[in-house]
């Protein structure tokens, strides 16, 4: 029997920074919060992500309507190691964002770029499961590569994380989307995505931390920009 855990709903703000933004913030948050455990030295890793959408575009056009409760799929790696490679589904209800992840290997993931899906249906995995009836139902099908480098931050109490994603990227092709030294089309170099996770409450001293003069929370997705580039 198959069974779904609970995902937590967590708070997701976004702030689009210019260049001198992010020397200013990325300088100040290495001073009060460790970087993620995963990153390198320079404390920054890539973020290679495959999306998913309907031949209609739902998830995009969802995303451009403001639609309360909408969800997209997508596949990613970190790196260049492909042998560690999630599939994940996002969603938003109520300005919340959830998150559930089923990890693939890179078999997996070259028998979907060439239409072969039903690996997922004899899956135990709930989500690989629900894929499969997307897939089916929704004629879910690869759309767009984004690839960007990413500086995470943690801070223990709320569960608070900080990314700053630079450098966004994206590739009109996606059967190399396992290749990490493809070439990715520059996206823009004049900003950067500052993103902000929590739980129940954001402690004080990250709002401090995070304060950027004249910036406002953004709708910002990096799917929908690179979207552009098909």
């Amino acid at each position: 029997m198959i069974t779904k855990n609970p995902v937590k709903l967590r708070h997701e703000l976004k702030q689009l920074i210019n260049p001198q933004d992010d020397l200013i913030l990325s300088s100040r948050l290495r001073k009060l919060f460790p970087h993620d455990k995963h990153s390198c030295s320079r404390g920054t890793y890539r973020v290679s992500s495959l999306y998913f959408d309907t031949p209609d575009d739902k998830a995009l056009r969802q995303k451009l309507d403001g639609v309360n409760l909408r969800e997209k799929f997508r596949i990613r790696y970190y790196g260049t190691d492909t042998s560690f490679i999630r599939l994940e589904k996002k969603w938003k209800i109520n300005g919340l964002c959830g998150k559930s992840s089923a990890r693939i290997t890179s078999t997996q993931v070259q028998d979907l770029l060439e239409g072969n899906y039903r690996f997922l249906l004899v899956s135990n995995d709930p989500l690989q499961i629900e894929f499969y009836s997307k897939i089916k139902g929704q004629l879910l099908c690869p759309k767009t590569i984004v690839v960007y480098e990413r500086e995470a931050f943690s801070y223990l109490p709320g569960n608070v994380r900080i990314t700053i994603d630079r450098d966004l990227r994206s590739s009109m092709g996606k059967h190399d989307f396992l290749n990490p030294d493809a070439y990715r089309i520059p996206v823009s170099d004049s900003f950067s995505v500052l993103e902000i996770k929590y739980d129940e409450y954001l402690p004080d001293i990250v709002r401090m931390a995070v304060q950027c003069e004249n910036r406002r929370t953004t709708a910002f997705s990096k799917y929908m920009v690179c979207r552009r580039y098909d």
